[in-house]
Order: C-alpha cells, then structure tokens, then sequence
C-alpha cells in the first residue's frame, strides 16, 4: 500500500470507533501521511454563556484532527500533551475547519501543529505532542 493509502485505511479504521468526534457532528475532509483536515459546524449547544462557541469544542476539533494525522502510519498513537491558543471567538453556525499538519516525528514521539479556521479567520492554533503506544488498526503495523 501506498502512505496515502494506509493513511486513508488508518483513518477509515479510526474513525469508526470514535464515537466522540461522530457525535460532535465532525466529518473528515482530508488525510494523508502525517496530515489531517476535519470540520465542525458550531451548533447552538456549543454556545457559552458569552454566546460565543465554547473554547472546549474548538480545542476538541483540533485534538481530533491532531488524532487522526498522527494515527495515520498505523501505528496506534495517542497525545502525550497539547496546547491550544484561541485567536478569534466562535458563533452558532460558523463552520470550523481544522488542518493537522506534522512537524516531527522521531521514534515514537511526534509533534503536530494545527490551525483551526472559520472561513479565512483563524480562530486557533493548537500544538500537540504524540506517543505511540503499540499496535495497528489492521496487520501488523509496518
């Protein structure tokens, strides 16, 4: 198989155990070797008390793209840690995109960067780190 190809299959496998980011209302736009593209429509239950998005689903949206660009080799990947910074608020109705994209990965350990926008606004970015911790969705995992 092609690296386009065990990405896609990585994620196929991937995303139909991951119920959280399902029921969030998220849908995968892209994958590839190292890289991942979600969105997200922010919905009237996402609104905080501001009436601005809630930074927690922002935050999910981006750990999901972040999930699915490091898982990508398959070789099952979790995060060892992350950070998010918020730019711009979010409204009910805005649609979200968040792009993954890699910047390391050394042994086990990776580091992926991750913008999330609403149209050509940034509304965050997001830095996340990866540990491998053994196992493949499919085969063996090389």
């Amino acid at each position: 198989m092609s690296p386009e190809q065990i990405a896609r299959a990585s994620a196929e496998a991937m995303w139909a155990e991951d119920r959280a980011s399902r029921a969030l209302g998220m849908s995968i736009d892209d994958v590839g070797p190292g890289t991942a593209t979600l969105r997200m429509t922010v919905r009237d239950d996402m609104v905080n008390g501001h009436d601005i998005g809630h930074g927690g689903f922002t935050f999910t949206l981006a750990d999901s793209a972040f999930a699915f660009a490091c898982n990508s080799y398959n070789r099952r990947t979790v995060a060892a840690g992350a950070e998010v910074r918020f730019r711009a608020p979010t409204r009910s109705g805005d649609v979200l995109v968040a792009t993954a994209v890699e910047r390391s990965r050394e042994g086990r350990d990776g580091t992926y960067d991750v913008t999330v926008t609403s149209g050509d606004t940034v509304v965050a970015t997001f830095v996340g780190r990866s540990r491998e911790i053994g196992g493949a969705f499919w085969g063996d995992g090389t």
